[in-house]
């Protein structure tokens, strides 16, 4: 048997009422549902970075230094202009 070692976090009580639930379907302890299932998300193999390919570069425009900025900083302004464009 492998040795266990024991983590707390802390969760919800919906999520922990959820939790209980599913293990008493399933017939396991919580502890050992939530295992079953870390092990299953952590053996998934890792989702590929999505490039969102070249962008023309803008007189004063300024390459960010994290490309999830610069995603945020491309819908913000798509939002507000489709709020003014509404208004």
């Amino acid at each position: 048997m492998a040795t266990l070692k024991k983590t707390s976090i802390y969760i919800d009580e919906e999520l922990d009422t959820a939790l209980a639930a599913r293990a008493a379907e399933e017939g396991v302890s919580k502890a050992e549902f939530i295992r079953r299932n870390l092990e299953v998300v952590v053996a998934r193999p890792k989702r590929p970075r999505i490039s969102v390919g070249m962008m023309k570069v803008l007189p004063g425009y300024v390459q960010p230094a994290d490309d999830d900025q610069e995603l945020a900083e491309i819908y913000e302004r798509r939002d507000a202009e489709r709020r003014a464009r509404s208004a």
